[in-house]
This record gives structure tokens, C-alpha cells and sequence, in this order.
């Protein structure tokens, strides 16, 4: 088996797949090939005699990365426990491979330690930095020694030397600044002591030092929780690479696309495998329900005519001998469950009691901060009616006081916001600050609308999940989740026609996310709102507002396009940010510099016009091929066939050039 020019994800996927088709029973082949790092089987955890989960078989190879999704609730917290040895389980049984090095990042990690950030990512390299001592120590001594005293110095110094090599002694500063940098710890930093970062920070910190540790096995918890959107994306590149296996827990959607090729649902009696990412697992577990329910549908079917026949025929002399066999076929029969897709889903509308005007909402040259201190400027806002305006920017830049500030509950600093004609605002506060803690769900709701008739606020609030018993339940007492479902509910009823939501997929599972995205863009009215995750803004976004200390950017589309776009601009501004950084540096003579940038968009333009000309090639040579099918004419053949050799020795020729020029470019 040959494996050639891949990236690490396809790879991945390879191996992925590769392993499905392989018999479970022919286990030596596996071992073979891929190394089994760790595996359950039979895990079950129970509490107060209450099953959260049983019969869950897993295994988990060296080259493997995992998603582990399912309804919040399921468990998947306590099972990434069990399996990493912090909780045990109920009955089951974990293995893993002998000396295995497994890193686990709970929700909420911490570590408690006096050392500055910088010293405490030194410590992962300890054992490095003795050998590092011991070589220097060594040096020193080559002055001092001849003869064969030197010559086995000389032999133990090139043979701890090229085991320092191999274990990155000579990279592991550049990759702690790296690890540092990816993480938002710059240098001003680095000599801070971890005992003053802030609980989101220490939680950044204890992911970047893991990273550093570089284990087998690294086991993570919701690892984007607390990063931006810019963290987030560098944590992909890097896991995408990393050389080791990975079990993830994440309602980060688009995080899971990016990093997992293998996707594991947990339900309460089984651990579901998947290959592929968490968009294909979508896809693939729509296909395996629908595929059990017709084979559910087709037994029921069964189970009918038999049990028909069955009753029809056995007091019947002459066919009692046909129901019989009938009855016992029937008592034999391996009844399948009917298939379900679990809980209840929400079902949120939100819709607007009247129609605004064209123009929405109008900032002009404004300034956003606190206390006199400016965050971003200036910032603009034109929108329109209909548009959905995702904010992006990195984290403390100032997107939930932009919001605050147009819905005027913080001052601008500099600047207005204007609304337009028949404009009514609706805003979520990702605080859940509006939400009384004393009332029950039911209060809740009622007090903002008491002349509603109870039945349609306990229709709404069942539409959002609170049923039953679930309405009597105090605001206090609620999860993270049901706080946000309640203030969404609470919008809902509201009936506004601009809607303006500050993160408002935090503490939703991903079915309430997927519910959310359907019900705003389903929405007749108007939406601003800051998200960090990404899958929901390029589900929801028609356009991308990108706040920086410079101001505002406007991108016309969703967030995949904004990444492109920006690429493309950032590609664009490269050659003149070399220019500048060569000029500033002496590095190279303005003149010799002015023409290598020269030469280089000739070099581009040159490639490009070749890629129209090889496309052109191709669609020259499909026509002459499909005109060759439809005659039997042979001078027109021969002329064809020409033609096709011309057009061929053209396209290998364009194709050599293409690569020599791309090498040159670099």
C-alpha cells in the first residue's frame, strides 16, 4: 500500500475508510498497520441507579481524528473522563497502549502555578534543556582534552548532539514563541505570572502547554471556548498537522469540519462511527435513519400479513399445519426498534408585526470604548431591510459595545446611530441579564406579556422546548442552554422587525443552533448580530462586518467568502508590504527591489494568461473529440486528429512553462 501526495486530512480520511473495509475479525492485519492507542468496550455509567449510557464500544488509533457529538445531556463529558482515567467507569473495561502519553483539557482547566507564562512553557522542555547543558558543558571541556580522552568526548558529544537534534532541541524556543503567539500571548506578556491571568486565559494557557507537550493522544473539551475567531482558525491549522491522535468535544461546527475525519455519536445505548467530518455525518446518519426506517416499515409490514394469516387460518383444519409455522416464524422473528432521532427538536419562528423602511439602520464615522478609551474607529453601518450583518473582530475589540451602543445603552465615543422609518428593535443580550432570577418560567414570559392568554405562552414556550413540569421551574435553577432558549422565546413574542443578537448560539447544543439558523433566516425582518461561531454565520450571513482598531471592513457575503476576499486583498497588499519591509530593513537596493517586484507580477500575469490558454485548449480539444464520434468522414477525421496532436503538444508545452514560472515565483 502506497500513499503519495496527501495532505495530512486526506490521509487521515484514508486511513479512515481504509479501516472500515477491513474485516473486524482479522486483527493481526489491523495491528499491521495502524497502532490501537486506546479502546473501551463495554463502557457503561450509571448514576443513582440510572443509565446515562451503556454498551459503548470504542477504539481509537494513532492517526485518528475524532469528533465525539450527541445531544447535550448524553454524556460525552463523562465519557472523554472515563476514557482519560478521571472518572470510572460503572462497568466496562478501558486499555490502552503501554507508556501512553495522553493530554486531557476539560471545559474548565486550570493549573495553579507561581511561574511567569513564559517559564512555565519552559518547563515542558526540561529534559531538553539538561542535555542542552550537558552539550555546553562538553564544549567547554574539548579545550582542556587531547588524545583519546577527547576522541571519546568527541563520539559522546555527536551522539547526544544528533539525539537533541532529533528531539528538537534546536526549535523548541521558536516553537514556544509560535504556540505563544498562535494563542494571543504576546511577548508584553510572557513574563507575567499565571496566578494574574483571567480564568479564560489560564484555560488558553493550559491548551498551548499541551500542545507544547505534543502527547500520542490529546483529549479536548470544547477547546475553542474562550478563543476568537483568528485563535480558533490558527488551533485548526495546527491539529490538522498534529502528529498525534485527537478526541474532540465541540459544538464548533466548523471547527469539527475542519479537523475531524472521523465522527462518533453518542447515544445512550451505542457509540455510532462515522468517517468523515461532522457536515458528512449529518449527511450519513440522515441516510442510516432513513435506511432503518424503511427496513422498520417493511417488517411491520411483515409482522402484519403473518399475524393476518396467522389469525385467519389456525382454527382452519386443513391450514392449521401453514399458521402454525406461521406463529413460530413469527415468535422467532428479531423485532426492530423503530428508529428514532431522539428529543424533541425546537421549533423557533420569529416574525415582524410590520414592515420597516428601506434603510435600516445608518452609522457614520463612529468610535466605540469605555472610560474615554477607543476601541475602533471609525466604523460605518448602511443596512438595508433584509440584510443579516454578522460582526467579527477579534476578542476585546468592541463588538458587544458596538451593540450596546446602537441600541443606546452605552454612549458612542465618537459618533450616532440612526434608525429608519418603522424601525423596532428586538436585541439578545448574551449576559441573560434581562431574565429575573426569582420568576418561573411561565412568569417569566407572562410579566412581559400579561395579555396574552396563558395558552399561547405555554404554546410558545413549548415551541421552545419548556413543556409540562419545565415551566414551574425557577430562572435560577436553569442551564446555560434553557436561559438562552427562554430569551429567544421572549424575542420571539416580541413580533420586532430588526433584530440584534450578541452571541447568540452560546450554551445551545448544536440541533438548537441548526433550529436557530432555519428560524432567522426564515425571518421576514432585518438582522445584526455578533457570532463567534462560523458555521452559523455562513448559514445566517448575507454579509460580514469586520471590526479592527482601523475601523470597519464590509464584505458582500458569507463568512467562507470573507475569508476569501480578504485573502485575496491581503495577497494583493503582499508585494507592496515586501517593498516597504525591504526598503525599512536595507535588505535591498530600491532600485533592484523595484525591479524583482516587476518581474514578478509579469511572472503572475504570465501564469495567469497560460491557465486561460490551457482551459482553452481543453474545451478545443472536447469539442474535437465529441465531432470525432459523430462522423465517419476520413478526411475530416484525419484533419481532427492534426488538429488534437497540435492542440496536445501545445497544452504539455503551456503546462512545463506553467511550472517552471510557478517554481520562480515560489
Amino acid at each position: 500500500m502506497k500513499i503519495t501526495q496527501k495532505t495530512a486530512t486526506e490521509k487521515s480520511l484514508f486511513f479512515a475508510e481504509f479501516r472500515n473495509r477491513i474485516p473486524h475479525e482479522d486483527t493481526n492485519l489491523w495491528y499491521n498497520i495502524f497502532m490501537i492507542i486506546l479502546s473501551g468496550n463495554k463502557i457503561e455509567r450509571s448514576f443513582a441507579g440510572e443509565v446515562l449510557f451503556n454498551n459503548i464500544n470504542i477504539q481509537v488509533d494513532e492517526r485518528d481524528r475524532i469528533a465525539l457529538v450527541g445531544k447535550n445531556g448524553a454524556g460525552k463529558s463523562t465519557l472523554l473522563k472515563i476514557l482519560v482515567g478521571e472518572e470510572a467507569a460503572t462497568s466496562g473495561e478501558i486499555s490502552t497502549k503501554r507508556d501512553l502519553s495522553l493530554s486531557y483539557l476539560a471545559q474548565d482547566s486550570r493549573f495553579q502555578s507561581e511561574n511567569t507564562i513564559y517559564d512555565e512553557m519552559l518547563h515542558v522542555f526540561d529534559d531538553l534543556r539538561t542535555t542542552e547543558k550537558r552539550l555546553r558543558g562538553m564544549e567547554e571541556q574539548m579545550g582542556s582534552l587531547s588524545g583519546s580522552e577527547l576522541d571519546q568526548l568527541m563520539k559522546t558529544y555527536d551522539s547526544l548532539s544528533e539525539e537533541f537534534h532529533l528531539a528538537g532541541g534546536f526549535n523548541y524556543e521558536a516553537d514556544i514563541r509560535a504556540i505563544l503567539n498562535g494563542f494571543k500571548f504576546d511577548q508584553t506578556m510572557w513574563d507575567m505570572k499565571i496566578s494574574e491571568l483571567s480564568g479564560g486565559q489560564n484555560t488558553r494557557l493550559a491548551l498551548a502547554k499541551m500542545l507544547l507537550e505534543s502527547p500520542e493522544l490529546l483529549v479536548l473539551d470544547e477547546p475553542t471556548n474562550h478563543l476568537d475567531i483568528d485563535t480558533i482558525a490558527w488551533l485548526e491549522n495546527y491539529l490538522v498537522h498534529y502528529k498525534g491522535a485527537l478526541i474532540i468535544v465541540s459544538h464548533d461546527r466548523y471547527f469539527l469540519d475542519k479537523v475531524a475525519t472521523v465522527t462518533l455519536d453518542l447515544t445512550k445505548h451505542s457509540l455510532d462511527r462515522y468517517v468523515g467530518n461532522y457536515s458528512q455525518f449529518v449527511e450519513l446518519k440522515e441516510q442510516k435513519l432513513q435506511t432503518e426506517l424503511q427496513n422498520y416499515e417493511k417488517q411491520q409490514k411483515e409482522i402484519a400479513k403473518l399475524e393476518d394469516f396467522v389469525q385467519k387460518n389456525i382454527v382452519r383444519a386443513s391450514t392449521t399445519k401453514r399458521a402454525q409455522a406461521r406463529r413460530k416464524q413469527l415468535e422467532k422473528m428479531e423485532r426492530l426498534d423503530k428508529p428514532t432521532t431522539g428529543k424533541k427538536s425546537a421549533n423557533m419562528t420569529f416574525q415582524s408585526d410590520k414592515t420597516s423602511g428601506n434603510i435600516v439602520l445608518t452609522v457614520e464615522n463612529a468610535a466605540v470604548g469605555y472610560d474615554g478609551e477607543i476601541l475602533s474607529q471609525p466604523i460605518s453601518i448602511d443596512q438595508r431591510k433584509l440584510d443579516a450583518i454578522a460582526i467579527v473582530g477579534p476578542n476585546g475589540i468592541g463588538k458587544t459595545t458596538l451593540l450596546k451602543s446602537i441600541i443606546g445603552a452605552l454612549p458612542f465615543i465618537k459618533g450616532e446611530a440612526k434608525l429608519g422609518a418603522n424601525v423596532e428593535v428586538g436585541y439578545y443580550d448574551q449576559t441573560q441579564s434581562a431574565l429575573t432570577p426569582s420568576n418561573t418560567v411561565l412568569e417569566e414570559l407572562w410579566s412581559a406579556f400579561p395579555t396574552t392568554p396563558e395558552v399561547e405562552i405555554r404554546n410558545r414556550l413549548g415551541a421552545f422546548l419548556f413543556s409540562g413540569d419545565d415551566v414551574k421551574k425557577s430562572v435560577s435553577m436553569l442551564s446555560g442552554g434553557e436561559k438562552a432558549r427562554l430569551l429567544l422565546a421572549k424575542l420571539s413574542m416580541e413580533n420586532n422587525n430588526f433584530l440584534i443578537l450578541d452571541e447568540p448560539t452560546n450554551h445551545l447544543d448544536i440541533d438548537s443552533k441548526e433550529v436557530l439558523e432555519n428560524a432567522l433566516i426564515d425571518f421576514d425582518g432585518t438582522l445584526l448580530f455578533v457570532s463567534h461561531d462560523r458555521y452559523f454565520i455562513n448559514r445566517v450571513a448575507t454579509k460580514v462586518l469586520e471590526i479592527s482598531e482601523t475601523g470597519s471592513t464590509l464584505y458582500l457575503g458569507d463568512y467562507d467568502y470573507y475569508l476569501e476576499k480578504k485573502a485575496e486583498l491581503e495577497a494583493e497588499a503582499q508585494p507592496d508590504q515586501i517593498e516597504t519591509a525591504n526598503q525599512s530593513a536595507g535588505a535591498m537596493d530600491y532600485q533592484a527591489q523595484k525591479e524583482n517586484l516587476k518581474e514578478q507580477r509579469k511572472l503572475a500575469r504570465r501564469i495567469e494568461q497560460i491557465e486561460v490558454e490551457i482551459e482553452n485548449i481543453e474545451n478545443r480539444l472536447s469539442e474535437l473529440n465529441q465531432a470525432m464520434l459523430e462522423t465517419n468522414d476520413i478526411g475530416s477525421l484525419t484533419d481532427y486528429q492534426k488538429e488534437i496532436d497540435q492542440l496536445t503538444n501545445q497544452q504539455e508545452s503551456l503546462m512545463e512553462e506553467w511550472e517552471d514560472l510557478s517554481d520562480q515565483l515560489g
